[in-house]
């Protein structure tokens, strides 16, 4: 089988297991949360769910009145 892609030697573990680098921007997801909330950003994450990656953000909204803030996290399909 002829291999789709190459690995390069710095992207390798010590064992020779191939390392593989992958980035799931959450800036977008997360704005969209902060936006529909009126909260402030504490976190975001990516994380992968049943095969899915997903953006798990978490915001701090604030209480009605003299209500405590509240913290809500969010799952957000990518």
């Amino acid at each position: 089988m002829t291999p789709v892609a190459t690995v390069a030697q710095d992207l390798r573990a010590p064992d020779g297991t191939a390392i593989v680098r992958t980035a799931a921007d959450c800036s977008d997801a997360a704005n969209r949360v902060v936006g529909q909330t009126g909260g402030q950003l504490l976190s975001a994450s990516a994380k992968t769910s049943g095969g899915q990656t997903v953006c798990v953000i978490t915001v701090l909204v604030p209480g009605n009145g003299n209500e405590r803030p509240k913290k809500v996290t969010v799952s957000v399909p990518q």
